[in-house]
């Protein structure tokens, strides 16, 4: 697979707004755990090889357990996993395939014994702002282990 462009170099205002977004959404008050098992996942619905080997090799260098990002794509079954980011996998999951699932209500209200308001809106916008990534990387053809800059330049 050849990468397409360099997306960074040909649109850096656009760069900066969604890197801005990132690092809004990185100092939201989420725990650094919990944003790479939801940027992961995502990426793993969305099939994006470049997010899912970043934010893998991110949590692992976080000190994250390798058993519960290998176990991630069925978390649902197994028990490594806090009731809160249960709630918050299950979001990512209604928000990345939402033209499937329409936010179901039961995901939504699952939110709220786990997470405040603010945190809720926090959670949604990291997860767009994945899925926005993804997009981004996919469409591109961007190279896993190599930053974009350096893949089409």
């Amino acid at each position: 697979m050849t990468p397409r462009m360099n997306y960074y170099t040909q649109a850096p205002k656009l760069m900066q707004a969604m890197m801005g977004l990132e690092r809004a959404v990185n100092q939201s008050g989420l725990e650094h755990g919990l944003i790479e098992l939801v940027k992961t996942r995502a990426s793993q619905i969305n099939g994006c090889a470049f997010c899912i080997a970043m934010h893998t090799h991110d949590a692992l260098k976080a000190g994250e357990d390798p058993a519960r990002l290998f176990l991630l794509d069925a978390w649902r079954e197994a028990p490594h996993y806090i009731p809160r980011e249960r709630a918050a996998l299950a979001w990512t999951e209604a928000l990345t395939l939402v033209a499937q699932t329409h936010a179901p209500e039961a995901d939504y209200e699952g939110l709220h014994p786990h997470f405040t308001e603010p945190e809720i809106v926090s959670l949604s916008v990291l997860i767009g702002t994945i899925n926005a990534w993804n997009r981004l990387a996919i469409g591109f053809r961007s190279i896993p282990g190599q930053a974009p800059a350096e893949a089409a330049a």
